[in-house]
């Protein structure tokens, strides 16, 4: 079975329509520079009079990528997603996945979850679902699902979960606001709650899109936000949006040296920059900020990008 790969790889998720016609050229070709994950959408980002030529477009681009993803050695993560189960089933029953890394399952629930096992189990896909549905408001369903999700084969394939912030919104006839970011409003609560009850069993979550596409300085403060949350990556739907994302999850000098720190101390406590540093509780605070660096680099003087050794 091939190894679940570590959610701080993903970065700016980038959503493309399974109908645009270059689909393998975008990864072969490095038509998006800087690109980490990908997801080939065949759910919101298309239409119901498109799913036929999204599929053939996609079924004729995969054996493509198949054939040539190893001249790629830098290549983005790659999934898929369906519509439904049954369109998985279709997908790994049918097509070359070979290159795919894994699917992202919409309107994920606790009763959908053994309808996308059966789909995957038999594959060497990982999976991300995608928290959007009217029980994500509920904590005791979301508790539920954690408890369920604990106990089911499908907990070591899954890389992270993603909140889908539009599709939460649509559920309480709400739109975010061009003015203020998601944490100002109902949905600060679902992301806290959702970090509260799920980042405390050690999975992985990622932030919703900001739509604004042109609004670069919202996404910023709203990234600020993601990271104080201890969100691993963030959804894009515009390559404008990639290297905004990825410089947020750069790491600081200071967390990086606090972080080296509290892994190589033998003192119980300890003052560093101001604040106090305890490897007890901090531990696992500075292995994430030493992955993420690792991934992503740490902050310069400069604001240059300077690339350290993997994390142990």
């Amino acid at each position: 079975m091939k190894r679940t790969p570590s959610p701080n790889r993903l970065g700016a998720t980038l959503y493309m329509p399974a109908t645009r016609p270059d689909l393998a050229e975008v990864v072969l070709h490095n038509k998006i520079p800087g690109l980490r994950s990908l997801v080939f959408c065949l759910e919101d980002a298309v239409s119901d009079k498109d799913v036929g030529m999204a599929l053939e477009n996609l079924r004729t681009a995969l054996p493509t990528l198949a054939a040539q993803m190893s001249s790629c050695p830098e290549r983005p993560l790659l999934f898929i997603r369906p519509r439904h189960a049954e369109m998985g089933a279709q997908l790994t029953g049918e097509f070359c996945l070979d290159a795919v890394d894994g699917f992202v399952l919409p309107k994920f629930t606790h009763a959908s979850m053994e309808a996308w096992w059966r789909v995957m189990a038999n594959t060497h896909l990982c999976m991300m679902p995608t928290l959007e549905t009217e029980e994500v408001f509920d904590v005791k369903q979301m508790t539920g699902l954690a408890d369920a999700l604990d106990a089911h084969p499908c907990h070591e394939r899954i890389i992270a979960l993603r909140i889908g912030g539009n599709d939460l919104m649509n559920v309480i006839s709400m739109r975010r606001s061009r003015d203020f970011t998601l944490y100002d409003g109902p949905m600060g609560y679902i992301i806290k709650m959702l970090v509260a009850v799920f980042g405390a069993r050690n999975y992985a979550l990622t932030a919703p899109v900001c739509e604004h596409i042109d609004d670069l300085q919202l996404l910023k403060k709203e990234l600020a936000l993601d990271v104080a949350h201890g969100l691993v990556g963030k959804t894009a739907i515009h390559p404008n949006q990639i290297d905004v994302i990825q410089r947020a999850l750069m790491v600081t000098p200071g967390d990086h040296a606090d972080a080296l720190r509290i892994l190589n101390s033998t003192q119980a406590v300890f003052k560093s920059q101001g604040a106090m540093c305890e490897p007890a509780t901090h531990k696992r605070w500075a292995l994430t900020v030493l992955e993420r660096a690792q991934h992503y680099g740490i902050v310069s003087a400069s604001g240059e990008t300077a690339r350290v050794a993997p994390a142990k």
